[in-house]
């Protein structure tokens, strides 16, 4: 994956099912969602930076199993945000959001989007990141 542009290529197309059947639907001429120049800019933007390996990394800390990692949220005490996107790995139900996280300001099931969310619907998620974010706004300016 860091020395070779096409294994960096196929790692990010083949993250995972759901991912590589939105991604594919590109090269099938379909126009929603991401463009291939779309694709080949993320793919180019992760080889300069040399990106692919730290960007990895999260994956296989969660599969190591360590408990107090960056998916355990045990003692966590900042706000919590939660965007529910249809296309996602896996669903997270609010019930188990709001078991999860106490600290829950935010839970909003959308529409569209998936594991890539920012880069495949960016409207959406930047719009999700203001909502969830709002009540703090006025705080921040006093």
């Amino acid at each position: 994956m860091d020395d070779s542009p096409i294994g960096l290529a196929a790692w990010m197309l083949d993250h995972d099912d759901r991912s590589y059947k939105l991604i594919a639907r590109v090269f099938d001429g379909k126009e929603e969602g991401l463009t291939r120049d779309d694709i080949l800019d993320n793919i180019t933007l992760y080889w300069l930076t040399r990106t692919g390996i730290s960007s990895a990394r999260l994956y296989w800390e969660a599969s190591q199993g360590a408990r107090g990692g960056f998916f355990d949220p045990r003692g966590l005490k900042i706000p919590v945000a939660v965007s529910a996107f249809p296309d996602e790995i896996y669903a997270v139900p609010r019930s188990w959001a709001e078991r999860a996280y106490p600290t829950l300001i935010y839970f909003n099931k959308l529409e569209k989007g998936g594991h890539f969310a920012a880069w495949e619907q960016p409207e959406v998620f930047a719009e999700e990141l203001r909502n969830a974010f709002q009540s703090f706004r006025g705080k921040a300016e006093k």
